[in-house]
């Protein structure tokens, strides 16, 4: 079951909170401050209380206080589908619950607040219903600028049929995704890899790796993978980096080519090879039989490596 917390001030459908002691006029404060800034950037963490989710809750409150971004809290429960003849029993049962899970998670919360977060202004909303379906429809509904979400990554046959959350996410958002394992840390990314297939129509995917470049002060890395199924020659490969580099106007950057049975395994033994910071991809967010069939590149990247992994949805790009 995926757990999560609930929000110890509610103010409408969002709950609004700044985490410290507060009086009630401080509360509404906060509140009225949050729905007049309409132009402050919004930063999405899903969360369960998981390593993973709590370090990227932390990554994503450095980010913010050296960006002026706002930090969102989501946390979905999902309930078991629960049948009885008897709709009272049920009823009863379904409140004690609920009522138990609310207790368990606002304790839980206050200790990660305190800890955390004791100066810093922060956005949360609870919902009910499948984890990767109300976050999405959360990123579309608020506005949320990225996404930075923890993840263990799956394996196996449980990989090939669904996948794991943070995999659904990078597929299917319409914002940057940021995924973390458990250590991730904000501030040590220095060193970027953007593995790149040098097609055309990139300047939105392009335009977003630069902007993230230069808020981490990083060197950009471009690389090109050449595997037996996509292979071309180094010369005429440096020729296109080369291109691209100048066409984008690049700077702080290397051009690579790689060499590797497959594009997954080569972004990642590159990134262990270069001691990466962080890994920028575009995905295709296929879906459906042709995802199970096809894969992605960056998704199966997000599922098997250790590094901080920036996506962006390469369909948005190309309409």
């Amino acid at each position: 079951m995926y757990s999560g917390f609930f929000i110890l001030y509610n103010l409408g459908d969002v709950n609004h909170f700044l985490c410290s002691k507060q009086s009630v006029n401080s509360i509404i404060e906060c509140y009225i401050l949050s729905t007049e800034d309409k132009g402050m950037q919004k930063i999405l963490v899903p969360c369960d209380f998981s390593e993973q989710a709590i370090s990227a809750f932390r990554f994503a409150l450095d980010l913010a206080r050296q960006s002026n971004r706002e930090v969102h809290l989501l946390h979905v429960i999902e309930l078991p589908v629960m049948h009885d003849s008897m709709l009272m029993p049920t009823l009863s049962f379904e409140a004690t619950l609920l009522k138990e899970l609310r207790e368990n998670a606002e304790e839980q919360f206050t200790r990660i607040k305190e800890k955390y977060a004791a100066d810093t202004f922060l956005v949360s909303k609870v919902t009910f219903g499948y984890t990767s379906m109300m976050i999405l429809d959360y990123i579309e509904e608020v506005g949320i600028e990225f996404v930075v979400m923890g993840t263990k990554g799956v394996s196996g046959l449980r990989e090939l049929l669904i996948g794991s959350n943070a995999e659904k996410i990078v597929r299917r958002a319409a914002c940057p995704v940021i995924t973390v394992r458990k250590d991730s840390e904000f501030h040590t990314i220095k060193s970027i890899v953007f593995p790149n297939s040098l097609e055309e129509n990139q300047e939105d995917l392009v335009s977003h790796v630069k902007a993230l470049q230069d808020f981490f002060h990083a060197t950009l890395h471009v690389v090109w993978i050449n595997t037996p199924g996509n292979f071309t020659s180094d010369s005429i490969t440096m020729i296109r980096l080369e291109d691209f580099a100048r066409r984008f106007k690049l700077k702080d950057y290397t051009l690579n080519i790689f060499n590797d049975a497959y594009e997954e395994s080569g972004v990642m033994n590159f990134a262990h090879k270069l001691k990466a910071d962080l890994i920028a991809m575009g995905t295709h967010g296929r879906k459906g039989l042709n995802h199970v069939l096809s894969g992605s590149v960056a998704e199966d990247v997000v599922n098997h490596i250790d590094c901080p992994i920036w996506t962006y949805s390469i369909k948005k790009v190309n309409g």
